[in-house]
């Protein structure tokens, strides 16, 4: 008897103010029967209370009392549900601009989003500000859902002019590719089965396209990064503990300390406990080096010719996140993998100041150098974020632009 591993996609939702995003998630929970009998039966008293006929499904994600009662989305909400042939970690994100931080929040680990565009309004401001965000932190799959159709007789025309409209923007953005799906969320046509009352569309279901996008691509083939998290000492030995974020890592390999550039061999492996040959992102482990070296938490140990640029000139597109404005002049720490810095904003792209929910650009001047790649390779060892050194709240979230720093070298 074999058996087979069912894999995750993280994936999340963002769409405008009544484009009906509660409305399809919902939809996808119960279609998909996600749903327990006793959220069911909630949703369908709080419907029944308010004169509705039917369920209203986007009960099923608007989880907060203040959410229920405005019928918006306002925090980031994280459902898991499963198939047969895959899991799933859904980030429902908001899609207020006032909420744009919450959907990089969400977005940030995931591998496909799902842009909700309304079939009678078509493509819009937050339409292409989600789409910018989308391109931005570099989500590899995109799907466009055109959600309403019913409001529109179904009709392809329809369809195909938010499609052409969208495209136009996508290229702007550089957006790898796009996938777009007619819906009618509140009907379910092409949500979890295909819809007969569009037969013009030949493609997959909603859910069949997620259950079958590639995810989780095999990072061992990558250069390798290791961020030392922890330096454990044993009878005289150092153990390096932390994840190995990408590429492999083999006893005998040369390898390489950043910031210090200082070289060594790796003798030993530890997986879970057990002497390991060799290991693969994205493994936790610890290392054993042929030589005593001056290693601690926040370095990065890397393997071959392909290492990180090395660098306290950082130039970066950002999001910010924090109510307080972020200003010229303002010191902040930087916290890159594990490794955390003091800096000093040094350049806004011209801009006074970016306030909450901005998007900018950035110039930091750290106190230390710092081993960066390019968020576009690696989105995990490209992207930082700016910590407030007064309270430890979190300001900006950053994802490197190398080409950008060369450009200004």
């Amino acid at each position: 008897m074999t058996s087979t591993t069912v894999d995750t996609l993280r994936f999340a939702t963002a769409g405008s103010v009544d484009d009906g995003k509660s409305t399809l998630v919902g939809r996808l929970l119960h279609d998909s029967k996600s749903v327990l009998t006793d959220q069911l039966e909630a949703v369908e008293r709080v419907s029944q209370s308010r004169g509705q006929d039917t369920p209203d499904l986007a009960l099923l994600t608007d989880g907060l009392r203040a959410e229920r009662e405005q019928g918006i989305t306002i925090d980031v909400a994280y459902r898991y549900f499963a198939t047969a042939r895959r899991r799933f970690i859904l980030a429902d994100t908001p899609g207020h601009v006032q909420y744009t931080r919450n959907m990089v929040t969400g977005a940030s680990t995931a591998e496909l989003a799902i842009i909700l565009v309304d079939a009678r309004n078509g493509v819009v401001e937050q339409t292409r500000r989600h789409a910018a965000i989308a391109a931005l932190l570099r989500v590899p799959h995109i799907v466009l859902a055109v959600n309403k159709m019913d409001l529109v007789g179904y009709e392809e025309k329809e369809f195909e002019r938010i499609v052409e409209d969208f495209a136009g923007h996508a290229a702007e953005l550089d957006l790898p590719g796009f996938t777009p799906i007619p819906v009618s969320a509140l009907a379910g046509d092409n949500v979890v089965d295909r819809s007969t009352r569009m037969d013009w569309y030949e493609c997959p279901a909603l859910l069949r396209h997620l259950e079958s996008v590639p995810v989780g691509g095999d990072r061992s083939g990558e250069p390798a990064r290791f961020p030392v998290q922890y330096v454990i000492r044993h009878a005289e030995i150092r153990y390096y503990a932390g994840q190995l974020v990408s590429g492999s890592l083999r006893v005998g390999d040369r390898v390489t300390v950043h910031p210090s550039g200082e070289t060594s061999a790796i003798t030993g492996i530890d997986v879970l406990g057990e002497d390991a040959r060799e290991a693969y992102a994205p493994q936790s482990l610890t290392l054993r080096l042929a030589d005593q070296r001056d290693v601690s938490r926040g370095d990065m140990i890397t393997t071959g010719a392909d290492v990180p640029s090395l660098t306290r000139d950082v130039r970066a597109a950002v999001c910010h996140l924090a109510d307080r404005p972020l200003r010229v002049g303002d010191r902040v720490l930087v916290r890159h993998t594990t490794r955390t810095v003091k800096a000093i904003v040094k350049d806004l792209a011209g801009a006074a100041e970016l306030s909450a929910n901005d998007l900018g650009r950035i110039t930091l001047r750290t106190a230390e150098p710092l081993a960066l790649d390019d968020y576009a390779d690696s989105r995990r060892t490209g992207a930082f974020i700016l910590v407030d050194p007064a309270d430890g709240a979190t300001l900006t979230a950053g994802m490197v632009d190398l080409e950008e720093a060369g450009s200004h070298a």
